[in-house]
């Protein structure tokens, strides 16, 4: 599957859950849209833990050793004060 954007790729899948929810499809049909949604949804997930990783900031402990540590909203504003 060709580089696709995070927004594209969910609203195909949401189109798709419309489609088989309508329940309108051939069988064919509805395989065919459903195994393209989950190649969307893996791809969707996939995006979504490589930019969880991207936010990952590198800090050091109290012994000054460097350790990975998730970035949240909360961590930068205590820092600020």
């Amino acid at each position: 599957m060709a580089a696709i954007k995070f927004e594209k790729a969910l609203s195909r899948l949401e189109t798709i859950v419309t489609e088989l929810e309508a329940g309108e499809l051939s069988l064919d049909d509805s395989l065919r849209i459903f195994e393209e949604g989950v190649k969307l949804s893996k791809t969707c997930l996939k995006m979504l833990d490589d930019a969880e990783r991207k936010v990952e900031i590198l800090v050091q402990d109290k012994d000054g050793r460097k350790r990975i540590q998730a970035f949240s909203l909360e961590d930068s504003n205590s820092t600020e004060s």
